[in-house]
C-alpha cells in the first residue's frame, strides 16, 4: 500500500485540501480529506481523475498540420486521410501509436477508446495473424501506460450502396459474421476492453444492422452519427428516415451506445437518443477543423444522453481544450453564454466517459476506483489567477499544464518527458511519410 496526501483534489464533485488516498493494487483503497498524515507521499497542485478520450484515430496523428493547408471540405480531408491508411505496416503503426498515446498521457488521458477500422494489408488481404494491427494498437497503449478499449469497426461499403475501393479495402472483412468472429478471436489483456462499432450507416447497409446487434452481447458500441449533412440525405433517400432512427430501429442504440459527433440531429433524433440513455462522444476540436458544424451538445444531455469528448483526428490533443470547446461552440450557435458548468464538464472528461468505453470503475478518485491521477499546475503562465477550482482547471488549463499523471497507481509521466515525446512524434511520422529526418 502507497499513501499520498494530494494537496488539492477533485473528490464527490467538488475540489477539497489534503485528500489522503490509499492506493493498493491499481485502486483506492481510502479516499481521506482534511488529512495530515507523516509519511503520506505529498502531490501538489490540483488533482483531477485520469481523463478519458472517447474517440480516437491513432493514424490520423500524421496529418497534423499538413491537411490545414488547403481549403475544402470533410470530403476532400478524407482523401488525404486515405494517403496515410495506404501507407501503414504494423511496425509503422505501433511507432504512431505509442507515440500519439504517449502525447495523450501527457496531456491527462488515461484511457483512449480507439476506433479501429485498419485492419488488413493495403490490397485488403489479411495478416497471418488476422488482428496484428489491432493488437500492435493493444501494445501501444501498454507501451505509453495507459488503458484502451478497442472499438472493432466494421466497415462493408464505401457509401449507400457503393463497394470499398482504394484504401477502404483495407476495411473491410466481407461480412458482419468474419468481422464477429475476427473481434471475438481477439486476446485479452487486463489494460483492454474490446469493443464493437459500426463506422456509419453509410458503411454498413441496413440489412446488416440486426446482425450486428445480435453479436455486440455486453460490449461497448460506436458509431459515427450524422456528423456531415450528405449523410443524411443519403441515408433519407436511400432508406426515408435518419441515421439515428436506422440505429434505433435495428437496436443499437442504448446504454451501451455512443453516437460519434451527432452534429446533424432533428428533435425526434435528440429524442430518441436521449431516451435510449446512449453517450454522444463530441469531438470539437476535430468538428472545428473539418468544418463539420456545431452539435446540440446541452439539447441531448437535457434529454438523457451522457456526453464524452474525444479528440478523433488529433488535430489537438488537450482534453481542457474539448472541454471548454463544448461550452464556446454553444455559445458561438446560441450567443448565450453558460450553457455547461465546469463541474460537468469534468464529469464528461471522467466518469462518463470511461463509463463509455465500458470502465465503469475508472474516473473518479474514491474507493475502489482504479487510482489514476492528473497533477495540474495552479501556478503556470495560464492558470495564475484563475483560482484553485474546476474553473480553473476546464477555462484555464491546457495540456501543458499537466505536471503528472498516474494510471493505476504508476506514475507514467512526469514532468520533463515532454520533449523526448516531440522527438518521438516525429520520428514516427518521419517514418510514415517516407521523410528523411
Amino acid at each position: 500500500m502507497t499513501a499520498y496526501l494530494l494537496e488539492r483534489a477533485w473528490v464527490d464533485d467538488r475540489f477539497l485540501d489534503d485528500v489522503l488516498v490509499e492506493v493498493e493494487d491499481g485502486r483506492f483503497t481510502s479516499v481521506t480529506p482534511d488529512s495530515d498524515p507523516p509519511r503520506a507521499i505529498p502531490v501538489r497542485g490540483l488533482v483531477v481523475p485520469g481523463l478519458a478520450n472517447t474517440h480516437s484515430h491513432a493514424f490520423h496523428r500524421a496529418l497534423r498540420g499538413r491537411t490545414q493547408r488547403e481549403r475544402g471540405t470533410f470530403w476532400t480531408w478524407r482523401e488525404q486521410m486515405y494517403a496515410v491508411a495506404t501507407r501503414l505496416d504494423p511496425d509503422t503503426y505501433l511507432a504512431l501509436a505509442r507515440a500519439t498515446y504517449r502525447e495523450m498521457a501527457a496531456a491527462g488521458i488515461t484511457c483512449v477508446g480507439e476506433f479501429h477500422y485498419l485492419h488488413h494489408r493495403p490490397d485488403g488481404s489479411p495478416y497471418a495473424d488476422p488482428n496484428e494491427m489491432g493488437e500492435v494498437l493493444v501494445e501501444a497503449a501498454r507501451q505509453a501506460g495507459i488503458r484502451v478499449t478497442l472499438l472493432d469497426t466494421l466497415y462493408l461499403s464505401s457509401g449507400f450502396g457503393v463497394p470499398p475501393e482504394g484504401a477502404q479495402v483495407r476495411y473491410t472483412d466481407g461480412s458482419v459474421e468474419a468481422w464477429a468472429d475476427r473481434v471475438d478471436a481477439l486476446p485479452a489483456s487486463p489494460h483492454l476492453v474490446t469493443g464493437m462499432a459500426v463506422h456509419s450507416v453509410r458503411a454498413v447497409p441496413a440489412a446488416d444492422l440486426a446482425s450486428v446487434a445480435d453479436r455486440l452481447a455486453d460490449r461497448p458500441f460506436h458509431v459515427h452519427l450524422s456528423e456531415q449533412v450528405a449523410e443524411n440525405s443519403a441515408c433519407l433517400e436511400t432508406y426515408d428516415v435518419t441515421p439515428a432512427r436506422l440505429l434505433a430501429d435495428h437496436g443499437l442504440l442504448g446504454p451501451r451506445s455512443t453516437v460519434v459527433h451527432a452534429t446533424h440531429l432533428t428533435d425526434d433524433d435528440i429524442e430518441l437518443i436521449g431516451r435510449a440513455g446512449a453517450s454522444a462522444s463530441f469531438c470539437p476540436t476535430t468538428e472545428r477543423d473539418l468544418g463539420d458544424g456545431i452539435g446540440p451538445s446541452r439539447r441531448l444531455h437535457d434529454a438523457g444522453a451522457r456526453l464524452t469528448l474525444g479528440s478523433d483526428s488529433h488535430a489537438v490533443i488537450d482534453p481542457f481544450e474539448e472541454m471548454r470547446a463544448l461550452e464556446l461552440d454553444e455559445r458561438l450557435a446560441t450567443q448565450q453564454r453558460g450553457h455547461w458548468t465546469a463541474a460537468e464538464l469534468l464529469t464528461a472528461a471522467t466518469t462518463d466517459g470511461h463509463t463509455s468505453l465500458g470502465w465503469p470503475d475508472a474516473g473518479a478518485i474514491a474507493v475502489g476506483q482504479r487510482a489514476d491521477l492528473v497533477v495540474v499546475d495552479p501556478a503556470s503562465p495560464r492558470t495564475a489567477g484563475a483560482g484553485r477550482d474546476e474553473g480553473a482547471v476546464v477555462f484555464a488549463a491546457s495540456a501543458e499544464d499537466v505536471q503528472r499523471v498516474m494510471v493505476e497507481g504508476r506514475w507514467v509521466v512526469e514532468e520533463g518527458q515532454r520533449y523526448d515525446i516531440g522527438l518521438e512524434l516525429e520520428a514516427a511520422i518521419a517514418r510514415v511519410w517516407g521523410e528523411d529526418r
